[in-house]
């Protein structure tokens, strides 16, 4: 499925998914960006305890985000695919940024746990039948589609790559 499959365009997250080329599969992408962070691992490793200014996140609290936010994003889409009517409530990123102990970790670590919970998303994904990518829930105040959640998935770690990009290796 493609972008022009969305039914509607969620609102908020739209920000992340206008950042996926709208030629892709889910799929497709999902896999094609499951290693897009290697290709900056010297960089990583180089800007790993770097804050490019007070109160902002280094490249691990950002990794850590990441990975947080897909296993968060990713439930939200198996609950709606189940016909889940629960609200999904929000979720404080910069409290879990401040208890995830990414600091602690290594850049290598936090890239091979990046790669298996997008491998992890992919599965889940893979097993979706059509009604189910168009299943419509609500995240606190925002309704989405897992299928949009796949492509939000993609394009906020794309947000935070031109971030890193941006901020951080090119500072």
């Amino acid at each position: 499925m493609k972008k022009q499959d969305l039914a509607f365009m969620p609102k908020y997250f739209d920000r992340y998914i206008n950042l996926v080329p709208d030629d892709v599969h889910l799929l497709d992408e999902l896999k094609n960006t499951s290693s897009v962070f290697e290709n900056c691992k010297e960089q990583l490793e180089q800007y790993q305890d770097y804050k490019y200014q007070a109160g902002k996140w280094t490249p691990k609290d950002i990794l850590q985000h990441i990975i947080d936010n897909e296993r968060i994003q990713t439930y939200r889409a198996l609950a709606f695919s189940r016909n889940d009517k629960n609200v999904m409530p929000g979720y404080d990123q910069n409290l879990y940024a401040d208890h995830s102990n990414a600091e602690a970790r290594s850049i290598s670590d936090l890239l091979k746990e990046f790669e298996l919970v997008r491998a992890s998303s992919i599965l889940l994904f893979e097993n979706f039948t059509e009604a189910m990518f168009h299943k419509k829930g609500w995240c606190f105040e925002l309704e989405i589609t897992p299928l949009a959640i796949g492509f939000l998935n993609i394009g906020h770690s794309q947000h935070h790559l031109n971030v890193l990009n941006d901020k951080y290796f090119n500072s």
